[in-house]
């Protein structure tokens, strides 16, 4: 990832289009007018070697002859001549270029991307609409109309889309800070577009249209780290499904690319729409009603047909209407007729004066338990809707951050609504479209408080990897992909899963009976086949056999039925396990498979033969912990009967969750690891059990933490050291170590903390305390120093941290140990665990601001081999740099 010299794509200082014309309908010709038509400032240069002039502008032959170097080119010239502009651009120092051509071959792009590279000349394209920077009056692009100035950045793939929300946002008066349309994404892609607007101060929001992704821990990383500072909000194309392709599994099946994508997007804590127009809406919710944290909503109609329409979208969106509270009806009793509704949606019926309005607003916005309020109001021809606006508008702009509007009509309304815009309150066009607002806003925050959990640590004890890859390996080196049965279990016990005992037999039913004697009747009979993926359809599966005879008679019987449906199956043999009796246990599965764009993937959800019938699963991406367990679980119907109902009890959820972690940890550990279904895993008030288990590997090693969309926990960076008298434990840090954490800055004397964070701080809020715990390792490492104390527990004593730009040049390091451990060699020990660190990842410098009073810190500094850089700066501040 890298935003080396995107500030030369956005914000140019000069400009030139190399193919510029005047012929009509051309691209060179189109962005030559939209550039001369904007607001730039800077300057404008025309490449033709057709041209001396075009209108009163000269025109020149090449790039060589242009009197600067410009920031930014615009390559409008035909596909041949692509890559040798590139290499003469980036000789004469230009540092970005955006290729609208279309119809490069594979060969020339890849001409053009080796050209660049030399001078890290970044392209945007090719076959692309181009880009505005509106604030810049940049339009390089060859659309039908500029854009205005606003907050909103816009990152399409499909240059036809920036085209259409540019006229659509244009006329609803929606600005932008910027517009890109990526087309082929050769160079510059979504990643890099992240990670430069995450820190772009005129870029409040951002707007992404995806139809595909390839990079996909580039674009998790960037994307994660632009949600925690903005709003991202996206809409992907490819909804319908064509990812999803039979497969032997189940979780294969169910595993395709659209749902996997959902899973993504919710892991990065972005939000997804399925519209153009509900991408819109949600800007406009986040922009006006975004600080809003309800949880229930109140409706209030001047007619029952609305209030009943937005009763039912509540309904389906699955959103709580709040039961009024009884000094609320005493209250509204007071000022409305006696026919009013008494309930929530609250009529205060058509004939409603301005003054019921008001009252009734008021008074619902006094009872917080009323949570958010949608108004909504139907034009009558008793009071005009104008008035009513002007009265309530001063009543919703005091309460923005709770209040929702929704004026039905149009001309009537036209001016009633202008006055709500004015005061800052967000409006729908229709009832459902606010309740559908409303439910995104709740969808937001949950996305949003995945980045911020602090979450717990699975019960299971350390795996035992070495019986887990005898079985994988026994299978490889016989030349199977399949697993059997006994070896699936086998792997499944080393991860700490409970399962059936299972024992494996001959292919005759004197052996089936001979296994028998070894359980406990009722006992179950399978018959395993490496070619029969799902063996209840071909009858592979007896139950609830009760004695050796009725074992003998199910194992002929099979066999024959078997032979008979499947005669190509080799059949090995019989396994015979205990029949489990858990008369209120869920039928789940688990599973995990290799999606093709973000890797590794866990699938959860309600299992039995049905599965893929009933179709309730969710998806989601490794590492896990129970924190991101319990949330992909909240997010199945079954979960619903997982919580208890009638006389069933609430099944263990902290079992179900470990087993999600249990198969989260074996896709780091065995790369191998290709499909694997635990289907069905009974679950119930006592823990679960696995009573099957599938899993297939494969030598192409598509698993393992390496594949990983979201980079997991590094484990092998952890290390003991020896610390005066005592040894010690240093560390990355974990999401789980946040309360230790907190215990941490605690102990800090005051002093230290200021010039920690150059600034005098009590506390840090439960937020800034959940990101430094939780982190993305992929740019940024925290490394903790933990001693063992002796009742057992643990303590941190104290931390480095480093965080890296995307371009892996610059780190920049902060350091602080416990206020009575200081001067004792510990910061030393952490600092060079952390210059070791960047140094095998290829970072050019360690770098920090230090205060100039803090002298210990300079002097561990300077004894480093950091010394100080010209840069600018606090006065009260030293920036220290060690090139690496």
């Amino acid at each position: 990832m890298s935003i080396r010299h995107l500030d030369r794509l956005l914000e140019p200082r000069s400009i030139a289009v190399i193919g510029a014309s005047i012929r009509a309908g051309s691209v060179g010709a189109t962005v030559w007018a939209n550039l001369h038509v904007g607001q730039f400032a800077g300057v404008i240069y025309g490449v033709n070697p057709k041209h001396k002039v075009l209108g009163d502008v000269a025109i020149f032959a090449q790039p060589a002859d242009l009197p600067e170097v410009p920031d930014l080119a615009v390559i409008c010239t035909p596909p041949e001549t692509v890559t040798g502009l590139i290499e003469e651009l980036g000789r004469l120092g230009t540092r970005a270029v955006i290729v609208m051509t279309a119809g490069l071959s594979a060969e020339q792009k890849e001409a053009m991307l080796k050209a660049a590279r030399p001078h890290v000349l970044r392209v945007l394209g090719p076959n692309c609409l181009g880009l505005l920077s509106p604030h810049h009056g940049v339009n390089a692009s060859f659309a039908h109309t500029d854009a205005l100035a606003g907050n909103v950045a816009f990152v399409s793939q499909s240059g036809a889309l920036v085209t259409a929300v540019l006229d659509w946002a244009k006329s609803r008066r929606i600005g932008f800070s910027h517009m890109v349309s990526l087309g082929e994404r050769a160079d510059v892609d979504f990643g890099d577009l992240l990670d430069y607007l995450a820190s772009d101060s005129r870029t409040r929001s951002i707007l992404l249209y995806i139809e595909s992704i390839e990079a996909s821990r580039k674009f998790m990383s960037a994307a994660r780290a632009a949600a925690r500072n903005k709003p991202v909000i996206v809409v992907k194309a490819g909804r319908a499904g064509s990812g999803l392709t039979a497969a032997a599994s189940h979780t294969w099946a169910l595993a395709g690319s659209d749902i996997v994508f959902d899973a993504a997007i919710r892991r990065a804590g972005m939000l997804r729409v399925e519209t153009l127009q509900d991408l819109f809406m949600a800007v406009e919710t986040l922009a006006r009603f975004g600080t809003n944290r309800d949880e229930v909503l109140t409706l209030m109609t001047n007619g029952g047909g609305a209030g009943v329409m937005a009763a039912d979208a509540a309904a389906l969106a699955g959103i709580k209407l709040q039961e009024l509270s009884h000094p609320l009806l005493t209250q509204l009793d007071a000022v409305l007729p006696p026919t009013w509704s008494h309930a929530n949606p609250i009529d205060i019926i058509g004939d409603a004066p301005v003054a019921r309005y008001t009252q009734t607003l008021e008074a619902v916005l006094q009872d917080r338990s009323s949570g958010a309020v949608l108004f909504m109001h139907a034009p009558s021809a008793i009071v005009r809707s104008e008035d009513i606006a002007r009265a309530c508008a001063p009543i919703a702009g005091e309460a923005t951050s709770r209040v929702m509007a929704c004026w039905l009509g149009d001309a009537a309304v036209a001016t009633a609504r202008q006055v709500f815009d004015q005061a800052g309150v967000a409006d729908y066009a229709t009832p459902e479209e606010a309740v559908r607002a409303f439910a995104l806003l709740a969808t937001f925050r949950r996305n949003q408080a995945l980045l911020l959990e602090a979450p717990t640590a699975s019960e299971n004890g350390p795996p035992d990897l070495i019986a887990a890859r005898a079985s994988v390996e026994a299978a490889l080196d016989d030349g199977r992909e399949m697993l059997n049965e006994l070896e699936a279990k086998a792997v499944l016990t080393a991860y700490g899963i409970p399962v059936v005992q299972t024992l494996a037999t001959g292919p005759t039913p004197d052996a089936a009976a001979a296994a028998g004697r070894s359980l406990t009747y009722p006992v179950v009979l399978k018959i395993p086949s490496p070619d029969i993926s799902h063996k209840s359809d071909v009858g592979g599966v007896s139950l609830n056999l009760r004695d050796e005879g009725a074992l003998r008679q199910a194992a002929a019987e099979m066999l024959e039925r078997v032979r008979k449906l499947r005669p190509e199956a080799p059949i090995a043999g019989f396994t015979v396990q205990s029949m489990v009796a858990r008369p209120m246990a869920q039928e789940l599965i688990i599973g995990a498979s290799i999606d093709p764009v973000f890797g590794p993937v866990l699938l959860f959800g309600q299992g039995g033969t049905a599965v893929e019938v009933l179709g309730d699963r969710a998806i989601a991406l490794p590492p896990l912990n129970r924190v991101l367990a319990r949330e992909a679980v909240s997010r199945t119907r079954v979960a619903k009967l997982l919580a208890g109902y009638r006389d069933h009890p609430p099944a263990k959820l902290d079992a179900i969750y470990d087993v999600l972690v249990a198969v989260s940890q074996m896709l780091a550990d065995l790369p191998e690891l290709a499909e694997l279904d635990i289907n069905p895993l009974l679950a119930d008030h006592e823990g679960v059990i696995a009573l099957d288990a599938r899993l297939r590997v494969s030598r192409k090693q598509d698993a393992g933490a390496a594949h990983f969309a979201i980079t997991p926990y590094p484990e092998e960076l952890a290390e003991t050291v020896q610390w005066n008298d005592e040894t010690i434990l240093i560390r990355p840090i974990r999401p789980e170590d946040e309360p230790q954490h907190r215990s941490f800055i605690e102990a800090l004397q005051p002093e230290d903390l200021r010039l920690r964070f150059f600034s005098v701080r009590r506390e840090l809020p439960r937020s800034e305390l959940a990101r430094l715990a939780q982190i993305d390792y992929a740019r940024e490492m925290a490394f903790i120093a933990v001693r063992n104390l002796p009742d057992g527990t643990s303590q941190t004593i104290g931390v480095v941290r480093a965080v890296i730009d995307p371009d892996n040049v610059d780190a920049e390091f902060a350091v602080i140990v416990r206020s009575d451990l200081k001067t004792r060699g510990l910061g030393r020990i952490l600092m060079r665990k952390m210059i070791a660190f960047l140094s095998g990842r290829g970072t050019q410098r360690m770098v920090g601001y230090v205060l100039r009073e803090n002298e210990a810190m300079r002097k561990l500094a300077r004894s480093l081999g950091f010394e100080p850089v010209a840069a600018p700066t606090d006065a009260d501040a030293v920036f220290l740099a060690l090139n690496l």
